[in-house]
């Protein structure tokens, strides 16, 4: 099979590689579509994303659809056709996290694209068969791509605890700060304030549900919302968010920034603010194809940019692109 092999940072080959063999309790997908995600970008460039490094050839690519060619031992035949969207989790089922629910906090946890672990810029990848979730014929192999990066946003409107007729600030108007954006709509936010410095981005934001959108180097932030989720990263764009949440409100951290920064710890007390982050997703695909499948959220609207596989690297560097909100790699058509 063909694969897109990161070799070192900014340099991705071509190369021929053997199809996998489906394991007892594995299906094989046969690759359809990929999405980039920043954190593609970044090994791509940097070779590292904190403490995971790139120190061996390595296929990135978490956010992917395609159809079931094979079957492993133990999963019925009856799945070989299937369109589906690929979890890319592959926890211990065993861990005390597992066992809790939370297996994506799984300490033994092998993800796609994650060194040392391949990802599915490649034809064919394996998965567990339960992470290989059924799409309706409706759905496009984009959007089954990208019910990934939806389930980041589930999982932070979830933890937001987002219901009928709130009141949501997000920061960052990227591809996660857009799926969470759509996400807290369907979800029945009534107003939802997204702050972004880029003008593009903030239009982008509101053509997918944003009430309202700010720049934070000259506008004013909402007060006392009832909840705020940061998809930036950035120290001062938390800090803001913080004290722009009304008392016994929710903070959610999903964005990828410093791996450490100061935050206001008395007004988080005596407010009695509730903070947490997110990592990843657990049980989210049910309600992201469901989501998609009744038009509540629009994955494919999402896309700006479609590469062939042999086009991986200019694909990963698309997101400098003005303009661009997500890329897809077309591995194969139905």
């Amino acid at each position: 099979m063909r694969a897109a092999v990161l070799l070192e940072p900014g340099r991705i080959e071509m190369q021929e590689r053997q199809v996998p063999r489906p394991a007892p309790g594995d299906v094989l997908i046969r690759v359809h579509a990929v999405g980039v995600c920043g954190s593609d970008a970044h090994y791509f460039r940097a070779g590292r994303i904190g403490e995971f490094v790139v120190e061996a050839p390595l296929i990135l690519g978490h956010e992917a659809g395609g159809m079931i060619v094979a079957v492993g031992d133990g999963v019925s035949e009856e799945r070989v056709g299937q369109r589906v969207s690929i979890e890319p989790q592959r926890p211990d089922p065993n861990s005390a996290e597992s066992r809790r629910g939370h297996y994506n906090l799984c300490p033994h946890m092998r993800f796609f694209a994650t060194p040392p672990v391949d990802g599915a810029l490649c034809e064919y990848v394996t998965i567990g068969a339960a992470f290989a979730h059924p799409v309706p014929a409706a759905m496009s192999d984009e959007a089954a791509a990208l019910c990934e990066p939806l389930s980041v946003g589930i999982a932070a409107i979830r933890k937001a605890a987002v219901g009928g007729g709130a009141r949501v600030l997000v920061a960052g108007a990227g591809p996660i700060g857009v799926m969470v954006v759509q996400v807290a709509s369907a979800y029945g936010a009534t107003e939802i304030v997204v702050s972004d410095p880029d003008r593009h981005r903030r239009e982008m934001a509101c053509r997918f549900g944003a009430t309202g959108t700010i720049d934070p180097g000259t506008d004013d932030l909402p007060a006392s919302v009832d909840a705020f989720v940061d998809a930036s990263g950035a120290p001062s764009a938390v800090a803001a968010g913080i004290a722009a949440v009304r008392p016994a409100g929710r903070v959610v951290l999903v964005g990828s920034g410093a791996p450490t920064m100061s935050l206001p710890v008395q007004r988080i007390q005596n407010r009695e603010l509730i903070l947490t982050g997110v990592f990843r997703y657990a049980d989210t695909w049910p309600a992201a194809i469901a989501l998609v499948a009744s038009g509540r959220v629009d994955l494919d609207a999402m896309v700006t940019a479609r590469y062939s596989l042999e086009r991986t690297a200019e694909a990963l560097e698309s997101d400098r692109q003005p303009g661009n909100l997500k890329s897809i790699v077309e591995v194969a058509q139905q």
